[in-house]
Formats: C-alpha cells, sequence, structure tokens
C-alpha cells in the first residue's frame, strides 16, 4: 500500500479546534526569522533541521548527565578533556571505533575511582582485561621486543615465563 504523505508534509495544513486550516509553522525558524515556508512535521513543533539540532544537543546532555552520575565528571569535563586530546585516544591517538556518534571511553581507576582520561574502546577494554596492572604492559612490552621464538639459533632454549 503506498502513502501519499509527501503531499501532506509539504502543506502540513491541520485544522484547528474551530475548523479552519492552519499552517504549522517551526518555532525555531520564527525565532531566527527564517521564512516560514518550511514544513514542521516533528514535535514543537520543528522542520526537519532544527528537529536534528534539538535531538543533537538532548544528546550531549544526556551523555554529560551520565558521566556526571557514573564518573562523578563536572559539568564540561567530559568535553574539555575530549578538546585537550584532540578528540583522540590518550594511548596511542586513535579516534573512538564504531559507527555513528561513538564517543571515547571515560578511563577510571578502578580503586580510586579517579578519572585519567579519554580512552577508545579498544585500550579502555585493554586496561580493563588486565586490571589495570602496569606490570601486565612491562611484560607484553617485553615479549613483543623479545620474543621467546626467536631464540638466538637452532636451538631454542625454554622460555622463562613468569
Amino acid at each position: 500500500m503506498t502513502r501519499k504523505r509527501a503531499s501532506f508534509v509539504a502543506t502540513q495544513a491541520f485544522p484547528d479546534p474551530g475548523g479552519n486550516v492552519r499552517l504549522r509553522i517551526c518555532k525555531r525558524c520564527k525565532e531566527l526569522g527564517l521564512p516560514s515556508t518550511r514544513p514542521a512535521p516533528h514535535p514543537g513543533p520543528r522542520c526537519a533541521t532544527h528537529h536534528r539540532e534539538f535531538r543533537k544537543a538532548q544528546r550531549e546532555t544526556a551523555h554529560d548527565r551520565r558521566v556526571q552520575r557514573i564518573y562523578g565528571l563536572a559539568p564540561g569535563e567530559y568535553q574539555r578533556q575530549y578538546k585537550a586530546q584532540g578528540g583522540r585516544c590518550a594511548i596511542l591517538g586513535c579516534r573512538a571505533t564504531g559507527t555513528g556518534r561513538k564517543k571515547l571511553a571515560v578511563d577510571h581507576d578502578h580503586q580510586t575511582g579517579r578519572f585519567r582520561g579519554l580512552l577508545c574502546s579498544t585500550h579502555n577494554q585493554m586496561i580493563g582485561e588486565h586490571s589495570d596492572d602496569p606490570q601486565a604492559f612491562r611484560s607484553i612490552a617485553n615479549y613483543l621486543e623479545n620474543p621467546p621464538a626467536y631464540g638466538t639459533g637452532d636451538d631454542i632454549e625454554e622460555a622463562n615465563i613468569p
């Protein structure tokens, strides 16, 4: 079944309780003095452009409140740290991975709860999997720099693994 919504959206005419037909105008366009020819099908009423802006602002506010509640960050602290890090992971400088509006993860010390920085999800999970143990990362670095399989030649000795 095909719907003929295009003509409905284009006019956005709605009858008021008295039966008079009126045009819904975007309240943000009206505030900005923009032409009132844009349809306003979204709550508010808002046109598509201003509805997207409104939803983006809502998402940012919700994220800010969430990091305040969970990690105890001051209002706007996530955004300040994000800008200070250039929008990149504090470990290797990579961007947030994932689709859409992926944010950098808030890294914190699990013993003290103290905020350390913003990381991509890969590096944040890597730190969590090793229980924030610096010695584990030193061992990993040592392994990468001196792999036991490289040995000294034909005779491969038993690896000295702690």
